[in-house]
């Protein structure tokens, strides 16, 4: 796997260095420092190759990190424990620079014998390390801590420590969703998709068990029959459904109990993390629609008329509403006139900028500009790039819902009823554009 692993300052000084297998020698240090750190041309590309050993490196503030090898590795891999390896030292001693560094090097060099061995990556977890690496760098040397880590490093928990206790019992779900679409001025959808992830707050004693239902279509159909409409997106007891076209969870997550039972199950980690992320193309309901007519009058002058319309249920709020109008680069004057919110020419991004603090469903406003242009020997005609568009909404825009969320402790004196939780969703805008 790794070879070495070398830190260097901006100069190229070697502040820490720890070789793993004996193919690897002293002048791969400097190989890296002249070809990469000094060299005058930019290294664009995180792996260099130089004399048949490869260096994957990355960069934070004026620290370089750089892992070497004379194997045929797998990169994403070797990035993957680059970037776990900055998180835990981040966990430990703050921000990455070249005086904590120094200040903590016999703290690094003991959390390397740990996370590395023999070049290949062991147990990154901070959590985990936290128990038997203090932050002084000191070893517990308590028998009874000695054998916690010892299950928590051989166990199957290894995200969650044993012994957590916590006098109120809470969970917190974020549903988070961001929609993208691309839409044509006549009103046609061309392309529409939502990424969602699933964030997690949890303040939970004991080792406790999560059961986690939505309304996938694959789960409600085992639960009864289809019935065949025109969306596709109900099933026999005329519940909506989402249409999941790709999902990714977390380690914490048992996959075979959702590959043969289709729920969600699994023993949280302590505190915030990503339970799941997934992706939709299907049954998606817009927010918000932009109708442009741009009207071009002569050479110097151009009247641009924007209708915003909300599609969501009249009680609900959308909130950091703000609507992008690109304008020509020979634009000279814009006079605005906007119904609701505040509307302002930028010239820096050569467009009109339109802020809605709130605005309720199902409701309608519009925009006016007169713009003046300035006389140009171009005869290039103006591309009319798209309308963009950024909001907030309290709803997740692809109809994904919490069915149930359980919580089971048989160990401890609590029960699913003595748990908090709280549910939110929140749908933004992605890349939300409308074609002029």
């Amino acid at each position: 796997m790794i070879g070495g692993l070398f830190m260097y300052n901006h100069k190229g000084e070697v502040l820490i260095s720890r070789v793993y297998r004996d193919d690897i020698g002293r002048n791969a240090v400097d190989a890296f420092r002249v070809n990469v750190i000094h060299a005058r041309q930019q290294v664009r590309s995180p792996v260099t190759n130089i004399a048949r050993t490869s260096f994957f490196h990355i960069r934070r503030a004026n620290i370089w990190l750089a892992a070497v090898t004379k194997q045929n590795v797998n990169g994403a891999m070797v990035f993957e424990f680059l970037i776990r390896f900055t998180q835990v030292m981040q966990s430990y001693f703050g921000k990455i620079n070249e005086e904590n560094i120094k200040n903590n090097f016999v703290l690094i060099y003991e959390l390397l014998d740990e996370i590395l061995d023999f070049g290949y990556p062991q147990n990154c977890d901070t959590g985990v390390l936290k128990t038997f690496i203090t932050q002084t760098g000191v070893k517990s040397q308590s028998k009874e801590e000695q054998m916690q880590i010892t299950s928590q490093v051989t166990g199957q928990i290894g995200w969650r420590r044993e012994g957590i206790k916590y006098r109120r019992n809470e969970l917190f779900l974020d549903v988070l969703e961001y929609v993208n679409l691309l839409m044509s001025p006549q009103g046609q959808v061309l392309s529409a998709h939502v990424a969602g992830r699933i964030l997690m707050k949890s303040y939970l004693s004991g080792m406790p068990e999560c059961k986690f239902g939505i309304n996938d279509k694959i789960v409600m159909e085992s639960k009864g029959t289809k019935i065949m409409d025109d969306t596709g997106s109900r099933t026999a007891s005329g519940k909506p459904v989402v249409v999941i076209d790709d999902c990714q969870f977390h380690q914490c997550v048992k996959l075979s109990k959702f590959e043969t039972e289709h729920s969600i199950s699994f023993i949280p980690p302590d505190g915030e993390f990503e339970l799941m992320r997934y992706r939709t193309t299907k049954d998606i309901s817009l927010p918000f629609r932009v109708i442009p007519l741009v009207r071009e009058v002569g050479r110097t002058r151009m009247e641009v008329k924007a209708v915003l319309k909300s599609n969501f249920k009249p009680s609900l709020l959308g909130q950091k509403i703000e609507v992008k109008i690109p304008t020509p680069l020979n634009t000279a004057g814009v006079q605005l006139l906007c119904l609701k919110g505040k509307a302002k020419y930028k010239a820096s991004d050569n467009a009109i900028v339109w802020k809605i603090k709130r605005m309720a469903g199902m409701k309608e406003t519009q925009l006016s500009a007169e713009i003046d242009l300035l006389e140009t020997d171009t005869k290039k005609k103006w591309t009319r790039p798209p309308i963009s568009m950024n909001f907030e909404v309290p709803f997740a825009p692809s109809g994904f819902k919490v069915r149930y969320l359980k919580v089971f402790e048989p160990k401890l004196n609590y029960s699913d009823h003595d748990v908090v939780k709280w549910v939110r969703y929140i749908g933004r805008s992605g890349l939300y554009e409308t074609r002029c």
